[in-house]
């Protein structure tokens, strides 16, 4: 049998609190009966990402300023789960339309992912998303600074080799993709 290993909360601190960050520093109690203080923990929302193909086999990618690094990476199209969002498939079947115009035929789910586990309470959750034919009536979200542009599957598997992509969350995403897609068997 295994032992207990979760902790209780004792007591628990709001410190910051504003739309995209809430900050706690929470007291708990391991089963050891030892006291960790302060334990912080960062809630931020959900979000979901895509690796999303055209119509015509062409992946969308996205160049956009990364403030925390200081760097543009390339990414997958993505962003928030809202409150308004009936489920996470409407959240990033959204976003892939307000920053790149494209709807989707098909979504599949991958899965989620954890940003960090240890002190992160949010999920990154992972589709892939087939059949993407341009909107050109669709207005692109004017506060999103996103470039996006296609690349092949051979493009993409040779970015993912090259580290081209910095975002782990994302890796993540296309690795499932693409064993969705039969091009990584695991065995």
């Amino acid at each position: 049998m295994a032992r207990e290993l979760k902790w209780q909360l004792i007591s628990s601190t709001q410190l910051l609190k504003d739309k995209w960050i809430d900050v706690r520093a929470d007291i708990c109690k391991k089963p050891d009966g030892s006291i960790i203080e302060p334990f912080y923990v960062y809630t931020f929302p959900d979000y979901a990402c895509a690796v999303a193909i055209t119509k015509d086999g062409k992946i969308i990618l996205e160049r956009i300023y990364r403030h925390g690094l200081n760097t543009v990476t390339v990414e997958l199209p993505g962003g928030c789960v809202d409150k308004l969002d009936a489920s996470i498939k409407d959240a990033v079947e959204r976003e892939l339309l307000e920053e790149t115009g494209y709807r989707f035929s098909n979504f599949e789910y991958l899965g989620n992912v954890s940003p960090n586990p240890t002190t992160n309470t949010n999920l990154m959750h992972m589709f892939l998303a087939t059949g993407g034919v341009l909107d050109t009536t669709q207005v692109l979200d004017a506060e999103e600074d996103v470039e996006t542009f296609l690349v092949t599957m051979n493009e993409l598997i040779e970015m993912v080799k090259t580290q081209q992509f910095i975002q782990s969350m994302q890796l993540s995403c296309i690795f499932f993709a693409l064993q969705k897609l039969g091009r990584i068997i695991i065995q």
